[in-house]
């Protein structure tokens, strides 16, 4: 009998478009049992009833806004999710220069994951990975699949999209943090404060614009790759809550001014 978590995960991966072949590679379950889970939705498997080795269902309106959607943002542009024997591990991988931002995104993990604490693993290229393990990560973080990102549908859930909804400048700082850049730029003798954001799938583009719309914050798109905002208002906004990576604010609800 398959543990409810994994039947969750098996229907949490087919219903983002995974088929049995590559739902089986990422959870280890053969591909026959992955089909039977998948094709009796009516079952229920059996809970132990001991939380740290059963079934713990997920309240997805309880989970905390702001952490969620500055770790999804990360997530998105810089993080991934691995299969191990006994639970998954989510890594974000960051640039070692800015602490700030790597303790940032500690703290936003322990507290979607309480009573756990998150890891740092400092890398030989300048990297840094914060990472986790739990079994509950391709629940949390449904776009986890085979492959590249930008090789594959990424679309949000609609209890992520109210997380993101409630709590928008957390996933646009998310984003920014992984993948996008504040350059403070020398415009003919004029100093001008540029953001950018890069990132090879449109879908995940598609997600930072339309934060961005949602805070009525103007954009241009510079590249196939890039999202710009350059006016000065805009830039503004941005610094209300973004600001240098160098000085990034602790995860509680606090922003600043640069």
């Amino acid at each position: 009998m398959r543990s409810a978590e994994e039947v969750e995960a098996v229907r949490g991966l087919a219903a983002a478009g995974f088929n049995d072949c590559a739902i089986a590679r990422l959870t280890g379950i053969p591909r026959r049992t992955v089909r039977d889970l998948r094709c009796r939705p009516g079952r229920r498997p059996r809970n132990h009833g001991d939380p740290s080795r059963g079934w713990i269902e997920h309240d997805f309106s309880a989970v905390a806004a702001e952490p969620y959607a500055y770790l999804l943002g990360l997530y998105l542009g810089d993080g991934c999710i691995s299969r191990r024997p006994r639970a998954f591990i989510l890594r974000i991988t960051l640039d070692a220069k800015y602490p700030p931002v790597i303790e940032r995104c500690r703290q936003a993990i322990d507290l979607l994951m309480p009573g756990q604490h998150a890891r740092i693993l400092r890398r030989s290229d300048g990297c840094v990975d914060v990472w986790l393990y739990s079994k509950h990560w391709p629940c949390l973080l449904p776009q986890h699949g085979p492959g590249k990102k930008h090789e594959r549908p990424i679309r949000l859930e609609p209890w992520q999209q109210a997380l993101i909804d409630q709590a928008t400048e957390e996933f646009v700082l998310g984003l920014i943090h992984s993948d996008g850049c504040r350059v403070v730029a020398n415009d003919r003798g004029v100093r001008s404060i540029r953001y950018h954001f890069t990132n090879r799938s449109e879908d995940i583009l598609g997600l930072f614009t339309a934060a961005l719309d949602k805070l009525d914050i103007p954009w241009t798109r510079s590249s196939k790759y890039i999202v710009s905002i350059y006016r000065k208002a805009a830039t503004a906004r941005l610094d209300e809550f973004v600001g240098p990576k160098a000085v990034a604010v602790p995860l509680n609800g606090v922003h600043y001014t640069a």
